[in-house]
């Protein structure tokens, strides 16, 4: 029999440790924000009064607010603690997505959504941030690719029911994100704050100070390039699931079924691999040489997607971005929490998933907008292609560069 510790490491026994197992539990929300309205989006149009031009603003209107949030909640829970930011994120998060079910025009959903990126900005960074507090080393990497397994099985099981419940009334897909209640009740009377001393010497030092001393973190050349590095790796996946149905039906010429399961095992893909990072970060002295070579598997998966003649050639590529990627954003987690002091671990990550966020936003508008303007000249679907392409080059080169910077530059020491 193959035992969990052969898959996933020596450190895998931390899966029994109650602290991990809540913070597990917490994760099971947030890829729900985007991924539980994939397939339902054109099922919305008509009750809510949309148009199928303007049903992805359901996206964005998530995704946006957390740009500017994310950085607030991690200064918020290194001043006050983690425990109270996720039991907020987490309430927060299942009220307003709930709510959509009880609402009858476009206006009232896209307000309900924005307020939902709010309780998102509350909790993956903080979740990610409280495993750097617990952990340390290839054990810390474990936890990070474990918790990003999580993510990608979340993405796989929950847009199921998804599917099959908007086929009762388009309401019901929204109830599931009741079951962040039950999970905030749990995180209430079990978690413990993972660094007490820490919280209360954030809540004594003054706002003014702490946001200097982030402000010095992050000019460090060490540090930006991380946060910039992360945000990076949502510039390949997001234009991978804007364009996967374009690609594939429209381009290729395969069913809306079909672009599912291609999406399905980009997911499957990356909740594999992330079980690998506390291996790869054990064999690699210097996660440089890691990160790199998953970057070049992230990018250059993806150009070979958006190339391929076929589904099958298609669905390779596909495996070799979601390889890259489920290692790479493990991994680079694992180094963001190690760079500042602990009482500024919350903000820096925050600025990277904040980084990330603004990628997920950003990406799907200049695409839109590349694709419009090729065109004309190209014809639509080479500009698809090209699009696409450019898209997996950018998003793995623009990470090579900032990780290339990164080793070239002194180690972080605040206070000098």
């Amino acid at each position: 029999m193959v035992s969990f510790s052969s898959i996933a490491g020596a450190d895998s026994g931390i899966v029994r440790e109650r602290p991990f197992q809540l913070l597990l539990l917490i994760n099971v929300l947030p890829p729900l924000g985007t991924a539980l309205l994939s397939p339902v989006l054109g099922s919305l149009v008509e009750p809510l009064g949309a148009s199928t031009a303007n049903i992805g603003l359901m996206m964005s209107a998530f995704t946006a607010p957390s740009i500017v949030v994310i950085p607030i909640a991690g200064v918020i829970s290194d001043r006050y603690g983690r425990r109270p930011v996720l039991i907020f994120g987490l309430v927060w998060f299942g009220l307003t997505g709930t709510a959509i079910a009880f609402v009858s025009t476009f206006a009232a959903a896209l307000a309900l959504r924005a307020l939902q990126g709010i309780g998102f900005a509350a909790l993956t960074p903080i979740i990610i941030t409280s495993l750097g507090d617990l952990y340390a080393g290839t054990k810390e990497a474990t936890a990070q690719g474990l918790r990003f397994t999580g993510s990608g099985l979340s993405q796989t099981a929950f847009p199921l029911a998804a599917g099959v419940l908007v086929g009762m009334a388009w309401q019901y897909p929204f109830l599931l994100y009741a079951v962040a209640f039950p999970i905030a009740a749990v995180v209430y009377l079990y978690f413990e704050e993972p660094l007490d001393e820490a919280a209360d010497e954030g809540s004594e030092a003054g706002l003014r100070a702490q946001l200097g001393d982030m402000r010095a973190l992050v000019a460090h050349r060490r540090a930006w390039t991380m946060v910039v590095a992360r945000g990076s790796a949502n510039v390949a996946w997001f234009g991978f699931l804007t364009y996967n149905s374009i690609l594939v039906v429209n381009v290729l010429g395969y069913t809306p079924a079909e672009a599912g399961a291609l999406a399905a095992l980009a997911s499957l893909t990356y909740a594999l691999a992330a079980t690998q990072a506390g291996r790869i970060a054990d064999v690699f002295d210097d996660r440089l040489y890691p990160l790199v070579a998953t970057n070049l598997s992230m990018g250059a998966g993806l150009a070979l997607a958006f190339l391929a003649p076929s589904l099958p050639v298609a669905a390779v590529g596909v495996a070799f971005m979601g390889i890259g990627f489920g290692l790479v954003l493990s991994i680079y987690r694992s180094v963001i929490t190690t760079l500042p002091p602990a009482d500024l671990r919350g903000g820096l990550v925050s600025l990277g998933e904040g980084s990330g966020r603004a990628a997920a936003t950003a990406t799907p508008v200049f695409m839109g907008v590349a694709v419009a303007v090729a065109t004309g000249p190209l014809g639509f679907e080479t500009a698809v292609r090209a699009v696409g392409v450019g898209t997996g080059l950018l998003g793995g080169g623009v990470g090579i560069v900032c990780l290339l910077l990164m080793s070239a530059s002194p180690p972080i020491r605040m206070g000098e």
